[in-house]
C-alpha cells in the first residue's frame, strides 16, 4: 500500500523539456507490501502560472529510494525522513539543475 507520508508545494525553478517551472510538488512516500517498506523521497516540477495551477506534469518527476528493508511503518523514522527530505529532494534537484526555495512554501503541510 503506498501513501504519501508528507506533501508540500514550494517555489522552484527548472526548465524541463522545454517548459519554465516555477513551482515543486515535495513528497515523502512509503510503500508496504508483504512485509516489506521502503520510503522514496519525490519531487514533481511544474509550470505553476497562477496561484491556482497545481496541475503536476509527469515528464518532471524524479524519485529516490532512502530506505528500503522488512519492517512496517515507523513513526520515529518518518519523522527523521521528513527532516532529511530537503537534503533527498536537493540532491534530486540538483541532477537536473533545479532549484526548490524552502522558505517559499505554496501550500500547507499534508501529513498522511
Amino acid at each position: 500500500m503506498e501513501i504519501n507520508v508528507y506533501q508540500r508545494f514550494f517555489e522552484a525553478e527548472l526548465e524541463y523539456n522545454g517548459v519554465k517551472r516555477r513551482a515543486a510538488s515535495v513528497l515523502l512516500i512509503s510503500d508496504s507490501e508483504a512485509g516489506n517498506i521502503k520510503y522514496t523521497a519525490a519531487v514533481a516540477f511544474m509550470p505553476y502560472e497562477d496561484e491556482e495551477d497545481f496541475r503536476v506534469p509527469f515528464d518532471a518527476y524524479f524519485t529516490k529510494t532512502i530506505y528500503e528493508d522488512r519492517g512496517r511503518r515507523s513513526k520515529k523514522k518518518e519523522k527523521q525522513f521528513i527532516e532529511d527530505l530537503p537534503q533527498y529532494i536537493d540532491e534530486l534537484a540538483t541532477e537536473v539543475e533545479g532549484k526548490i526555495f524552502w522558505d517559499k512554501p505554496l501550500s500547507d503541510e499534508r501529513l498522511g
